[in-house]
């Protein structure tokens, strides 16, 4: 079974290219590998924020403030 791959190009300053290469080179990986990772890691991130904020909210609407609520609530 293979893969589809897809090419993106993007151009980036230089001083962020010898960073990148440098990156890739140290962790023994291609540049393509290393910026896979890199957007799996923002985009984990980036979901994982907005758990937190729904977390927020919903602790906010229910007046959580302690773990202490959180037992009164859960009996």
């Amino acid at each position: 079974m293979s893969l589809q791959r897809s090419i993106i190009n993007i151009s980036v300053p230089a001083q962020l290219e010898k960073k990148i290469k440098d990156l890739a080179a140290e962790e023994d990986k291609t540049i393509s590998e290393l910026l896979r990772e890199a957007f799996r890691v923002y985009q984990f991130q980036r979901d994982w924020s907005k758990v937190r904020r729904w977390g927020d909210e919903t602790t906010r609407k229910m007046g959580i403030e302690s773990y202490d609520d959180i037992e009164k609530i859960a009996g």
